[in-house]
């Protein structure tokens, strides 16, 4: 299925022209607190399909992207009358569209739902793909289905709402793509710093960076080869951020994956004998900008028991990677034995200082 990527900072409009092209019933907006407190009002003002929807809102935060927030959300779409014939707009970050698109594609077996992201992460990230899900069992992501938007919308009118910290979030993803795309677009992107990049080369990285992704889903649909290069990083650092969790400290989801592409292109050194070069020139990036995740040698056995739970390993035993021979080569489908992965835990912890 060829996704619909609408680049504008006037989603309003678009809602209505999509909405009025599907004959839509009705609209239900999913959002969180935040997001119908700060961005809402401005998509009422533009769009009229906004401005009478019936507003469904949750709490922020992954901790609130599971079962019971779901089943919530089915109940009050079942009590207003919702049919397969309404759509639905989640506005908001990755958290919001991943429940949002999970809700939607499963209520009645399945709704029309269009993505609007308001958070740089959730644009590059969650938005995009057709991934939906929720956390079960403290995982991350555990249960869901692939369900394509009928649109997303994109644009930065959002981003000014944003601390510091999301947009860096954001920007780790950003990152990872870069390294998939190849040197050029990894060279552009380390020498950017998010915090004074203008809303043009913004709007133009995050164009560069959802295509990159667009062009590799719409090859591999329901990740069953290409597709899985996107993974790149999101082994050790789903990892991460689950040990954060647990832990009462989490960390920021592209905050996890920029440390967790170190680890990996650590692993690509290891297995691949892709060169130190661009792996030292990422490390000293992420450990400028994200810090080294806090780890000792005692957490091995946790965050190798989190590995081995992640949902992209074909049997309980092995821990599956995508990895690199260089930037822009990519390669799926990759294990490593428990010893490796501790040896480059530990070169990770050496040239970050963890």
């Amino acid at each position: 299925m060829e996704e619909r990527v609408i680049f504008t900072n006037a989603p309003g409009e678009e809602i209505d022209s999509i909405a009025g092209e599907a004959g839509a019933t009705q609209i239900f907006v999913i959002a969180d607190t935040n997001t119908e407190a700060l961005c809402l009002p401005l998509l009422r003002d533009q769009s009229t399909a906004v401005a009478t929807a019936r507003v469904l809102t949750v709490s922020p935060g992954d901790a609130n992207k599971n079962i019971d927030t779901a089943t919530a959300l089915w109940r009050a779409l079942g009590n207003a009358g919702a049919t397969r014939r309404s759509m639905v707009v989640n506005l908001g970050g990755g958290m919001v569209s991943d429940l949002g698109g999970f809700v939607a594609s499963t209520f009645k077996r399945g709704m029309r739902y269009i993505n609007v992201p308001t958070t740089l992460l959730g644009a590059v990230d969650a938005a995009v793909g057709g991934k939906t899900g929720i956390n079960f069992g403290g995982l991350k992501n555990e249960i869901g289905v692939f369900g394509h938007p009928e649109a997303t919308i994109v644009g930065t009118c959002f981003f000014g709402t944003l601390p510091l910290v999301e947009l860096q979030s954001g920007y780790g993803e950003i990152l990872k793509h870069a390294l998939l795309s190849g040197p050029e677009a990894l060279s552009e992107v380390l020498g950017s710093n998010v915090a004074d990049i203008s809303a043009d080369t913004m709007l133009r990285l995050l164009r560069d960076s959802i295509q990159l992704k667009m062009r590799i889903v719409e090859s591999d649909p329901t990740e069953r080869g290409p597709r899985k290069a996107l993974n790149f990083g999101h082994t050790v650092g789903h990892a991460f951020e689950a040990i954060a969790i647990e832990r009462g400290t989490p960390v920021p989801h592209g905050y996890a994956v920029a440390r967790g592409c170190v680890v990996e292109m650590i692993l690509s050194h290891m297995q691949l004998a892709m060169p130190t070069a661009p792996l030292y020139r990422v490390a000293a990036y992420v450990k400028e900008n994200y810090g080294a995740q806090p780890l000792s040698c005692d957490d091995y056995p946790q965050l190798m028991q989190l590995m081995r739970h992640d949902k992209k390993n074909a049997s309980a035993d092995a821990i599956n990677f995508t990895l690199l021979k260089n930037p822009g080569e990519p390669v799926t489908d990759c294990t490593a034995p428990a010893t490796d992965i501790e040896t480059a835990l530990d070169i990770y912890r050496d040239i970050m200082g963890a």
